[in-house]
C-alpha cells in the first residue's frame, strides 16, 4: 500500500465464540490474511451487540456465557483483499452461525511499515 492511494477496508461481523475446525475464526481469519500477505488485520471485541437471530448479548458481568460480537477488519489494495474474499468465502458455508461481511473503498494517509525490536 503506498501513502495518500485508495484501498479497501473489509469488515467481517461474527462472535467470539465462532470457530472453522476447532480455531477461534477470528485467529483463522487474522492468520490467513498474514498468510496471504494482507498488509495487516485487526480483531476488534465488542461489549454489546445482535445479529440475524436478534438474541442481544453483552459483557454484563451477571450472564453466564460471554458471547459477543466480533470484528475482524482488513485494510488493503482492492486486487488483494478482492482474492482474499474469494479464498476464505467458502468458510463461510461450513459455519452454522450468521456473519455478515462489508467492504468499502477508504483512504490511506499514512502507511508506514515498522519493525520488531528484538529484547535479547
Amino acid at each position: 500500500m503506498e501513502n495518500n492511494s485508495e484501498a479497501i477496508r473489509l469488515r467481517i461481523y461474527i462472535s467470539n465464540t465462532d470457530k472453522f475446525r476447532h480455531t477461534l475464526l477470528s485467529e483463522t481469519l487474522v492468520f490467513a490474511a498474514r498468510r496471504y500477505g494482507l498488509a495487516g488485520a485487526t480483531v476488534i471485541r465488542g461489549s454489546m451487540g445482535f445479529g440475524s437471530s436478534s438474541v442481544v448479548h453483552s459483557s454484563r458481568f451477571w450472564e453466564i456465557t460471554e458471547k459477543l460480537p466480533v470484528i475482524v477488519e482488513m485494510v488493503d489494495e482492492t486486487s488483494k483483499i478482492e482474492q482474499f474474499v474469494n479464498i476464505i468465502r467458502p468458510w463461510f458455508d461450513k459455519i452454522p452461525t450468521g456473519c455478515l461481511m462489508t467492504a468499502e473503498k477508504v483512504q490511506v494517509v499514512l502507511f508506514r511499515q515498522g519493525t520488531k525490536k528484538k529484547f535479547f
